[in-house]
């Protein structure tokens, strides 16, 4: 195992810690990018204007009755959001993050679940929000994030508006900021208890079936301070915020990581808008998911093929920069010019996470001059249990286990395979009102992850797939789904594909089967522009099953698929919900 040193960090206890002492040593510094309403333009906002409008929200949401109550935030990824998040958690009472994709009865659903005193939401959630609020009493205030016309009249009538106490979020912070300047100091000096349950998460399934996730200060502060030991963020860095803030992987890593190290975020507005938001901001730094990241690589190598030549170029680019960096000398930036400035210029480093990558993918980024490393992480864990560093990876692993993180695998096989436990002070506190589930993950301190895998040699973590999702022949043969679904999705030709196990009279014996998405654009270029019928379809995707099976052990091949043209449905973090095996 490599002994390369960790980066220092300060030690913060909690989350207002460390807004606290990162407006102390950033003051003037840029920690937010936005576009308000109708500007193309990102606006900066310091560290210290950051924690003035929390502070003053956080009074004000005080003075409304609120202290010790809960507040659900939901809408898109925004400043306000941030600022929300900060006010609630950090002094007023306990934050319920929320999906904004979510159908109104789910949010509703998971608002009683939760039960919830106040929400704070965005326009694009008016009517979700007006429907809910008239059939839910137990909510006392409505704050939308728009401060318009449209907003100020979101309840309807008047009356609707006293009945259902829908005020902005804006009247609000101005409210705070009089109750700052006279004195009030009640949310600024709030005391903080580290280990009491302050965050309240739910994990991506239906509302029935997802778990409501208790963690505290103490469980943020933890996975804070480990994480940026292991990779180098620096205050001059750029985030740009692409994954849902609601998820724990986008709100510590991308919100709560980057404003902790001095470094500042800039939001998104929209998958499709990554090349020219990554331009404008001039980012540094993206969080993503293998969807995303190997979705843009695609696209690189898709615009190279279109042109022989430069298609030439860019494989004989990487053969000479892959010869230069053996002496010490990086000329990539200089090589893949027109690569890094379709980014903005700036990109230093990707990262991965909630599902793993396809090595080939991590590699190719960094062969372009773009670090690229991946992490492990559940809600439960705050969410990181392993990451790769920028200076000791492996791209066919999760990652090395954080400092301060005990990972072992229980129960391991003949091949090393077995459950990934974790123990550490990031670990949840439980599932709320849920002792049942939580004592079925929780023993003796170790939480059950429920995800199997090894650790190697030189102590990374490798990750083999879900424990409900894995095959067992009648023989007892394991057979893991997701190594054989990252082999299909390598060819052109499939888009995506949920690999299970089927009862098969003829083998007598469970089968590997599959239900695969083709990618039609990729097949009618097979065919030289024309629609494929089903039966040249069929063929062409059995073809591709049969040069995966060459490289897959018998027990482990595909024998049946059939074909779907509609998308998998899938969780916010573009992981497919794996309805056929659930």
């Amino acid at each position: 195992m490599k002994n390369i040193p960790l980066y220092e960090v300060r030690k913060i206890k909690s989350i207002k810690e460390l807004m606290d002492t990162s407006a102390a040593l950033y003051s003037d510094r840029t920690a937010f990018l936005y576009k308000p309403k109708g500007n193309d333009k990102y606006k900066p906002v310091t560290f210290r204007q950051f924690k003035s409008e929390v502070d003053a929200l956080g009074t004000a949401l005080i003075e409304l009755g609120l202290k010790d109550g809960r507040i659900a935030i939901i809408s898109e990824n925004r400043y306000e959001w941030a600022v929300s998040y900060m006010a609630v958690v950090n002094g007023t009472g306990i934050v319920v993050p929320l999906d904004k994709e979510l159908p109104g009865n789910e949010i509703e659903n998971l608002l009683i679940r939760a039960k919830v005193d106040a929400i704070i939401f965005s326009n694009n959630l008016k009517e979700h929000i007006v429907n809910i609020s008239k059939r839910i009493d137990f909510v006392k205030h409505y704050i939308i994030m728009d401060d318009d016309a449209e907003s100020a009249t979101v309840a309807g009538t008047d009356a609707d508006q006293e009945k259902n106490s829908f005020i902005t979020l804006n009247s609000i912070i101005q409210k705070g900021l009089q109750l700052v300047a006279a004195g009030n100091k009640t949310f600024i000096e709030a005391q903080i208890d580290t280990e009491a349950m302050s965050i309240l998460l739910f994990t991506s399934a239906t509302t029935d079936t997802s778990k409501a996730v208790m963690l505290s200060h103490r469980n943020i502060a933890e996975n804070l301070m480990a994480m940026s030991s292991m990779l180098n963020i620096v205050p001059d860095d750029i985030f740009l915020s692409v994954l849902p803030l609601h998820h724990t992987y986008e709100n510590t890593c991308g919100f709560l990581c980057p404003h902790y190290r001095g470094a500042a975020v800039a939001y998104c507005e929209g998958l499709r808008h990554i090349p020219k938001n990554l331009q404008e901001s001039k980012a540094t730094v993206m969080l993503g998911v293998p969807l995303i990241f190997e979705a843009i690589y695609k696209r690189i190598w898709d615009q190279a093929a279109k042109n022989p030549k430069m298609l030439k170029k860019l494989k004989l680019g990487i053969k000479l920069s892959n010869l230069t960096k053996k002496i010490g000398i990086d000329i990539t930036k200089k090589l893949f010019a027109p690569i890094h400035n379709n980014f903005g210029g700036n990109i230093r480093i990707f990262i991965s996470g909630a599902a793993g990558i396809d090595p080939e993918v991590a590699k190719g980024f960094r062969e372009l001059g773009i670090h690229f490393v991946q992490g492990y992480g559940l809600t439960e864990c705050s969410p990181i249990v392993a990451l790769n560093r920028d200076v000791d990876f492996k791209d066919n692993a999760a990652g090395l286990p954080l400092p301060g993180l005990d990972v072992k695998i229980d129960q391991p096989g003949s091949d090393g395979v077995g459950e990934i436990v974790v123990k550490g002070p990031n670990v949840m506190m439980g599932y709320y009102e849920d002792p049942e589930n939580t004592d079925k993950v929780m023993k003796d301190g170790w939480f059950y992850t429920g995800d199997l895998g090894f650790i190697d040699s030189a102590g990374f973590v490798h990750i083999t797939g879900r424990k409900k999702n894995v095959i067992v022949t009648k023989n007892g043969k394991n057979i893991y789904p997701e190594e054989i679904e990252t082999l299909l999705n390598k060819s052109s030709f499939i888009k995506e594909c949920i690999v299970y196990g089927k009862d098969d009279p003829v083998y007598g014996d469970i089968v590997v089967s599959a239900t695969i998405v083709p990618d039609m654009d990729a097949a009618e270029a097979e065919f030289e522009g024309r629609k494929p019928t089903d039966e040249e379809l069929y063929d062409l995707i059995r073809k591709e099953v049969k040069e995966v099976n060459k490289s897959l052990v018998i027990y482990k091949y595909v024998k049946d698929f059939e074909l779907r043209q509609e998308e998998f449905a899938k969780t916010t973090t573009k992981k497919i919900k794996r309805y056929i095996t659930d």
